[in-house]
């Protein structure tokens, strides 16, 4: 699976910004409601102006819906939530898959709703070439995969085995499963209903039954074209990654 698939999928919804919302004096909240992906969705450098613009304030609340995206540009935004030298609150309001579960552990806390889900799986990448291309590839997939592994551990107290494995099966975890094993700290105080999915996430191979994807248009979207030079593009697409 990968990142280009579920942009392909989900061309045709609403983009969501980064959203800042300045609540009080002692509060934010950060609203991650899109892919996690650099020209299509929610950029690193969108939320780490939103942190910079709220770095006064004591608490700062993420509150995500996302089916993840892009590795690399989630790694950005993990560094940058650590950076944020107030309190951080992650909020899984309906979706954290993906590089967005790795963005919801960055916070110092993380509060999942009845109905939501959170899932890990496996990086995976698009590439060309011969077979040294290819191993290249897979070696850089299993550093990726190490490092998503340790932030896990981090969070969870889990080994590092165990983690492995439920990566390796595209995992979805409920909210009470995901307090259970640790990638959240607590539930949402208010009981949310059933979970109203607006993701198309048939890039994914274990989706659970109540995040069906929601019916295809009878013509498919017009797949994005990226923008900047040629090579830029090709040297991109070469990197994107998905986890």
């Amino acid at each position: 699976m990968n990142i280009i698939q579920l942009l392909r999928d989900n061309a045709s919804r609403t983009k969501q910004p980064c959203n800042l919302v300045r609540n009080s004096a002692t509060e934010a909240t950060i609203y991650l409601y899109d892919i996690i992906d650099p020209y299509w969705g929610i950029s690193a450098k969108a939320v780490i102006q939103a942190l910079a613009d709220v770095a006064d304030v004591p608490t700062v609340h993420l509150r995500i819906n996302s089916p993840g995206g892009d590795v690399f540009e989630g790694r950005a935004i993990v560094e940058a939530i650590k950076r944020f030298p107030g309190n951080t609150i992650a909020h899984v309001d309906s979706l954290a898959a993906s590089a967005a579960s790795s963005i919801a552990i960055a916070a110092n806390e993380v509060e999942i709703a009845q109905g939501a889900f959170f899932m890990i799986h496996n990086a995976s990448a698009i590439v060309w070439g011969d077979k040294a291309d290819m191993r290249k590839t897979a070696d850089l997939l299993q550093k990726v995969e190490d490092t998503i592994i340790q932030d896990y551990v981090t969070k969870t107290k889990k080994d590092a085995s165990a983690l492995a494995a439920w990566m390796e099966a595209e995992t979805w975890f409920t909210g009470d499963e995901a307090v259970a094993n640790g990638f959240a700290d607590r539930l949402a105080p208010t009981a949310s209903t059933a979970t109203q999915n607006t993701w198309n996430l048939a890039a994914y191979g274990k989706v659970p039954q109540q995040l069906a994807a929601p019916a295809a248009p009878s013509d498919p979207p017009k797949k994005p074209e990226p923008t900047g030079t040629a090579q830029t593009n090709r040297n991109a697409l070469r990197l994107v990654t998905l986890v």
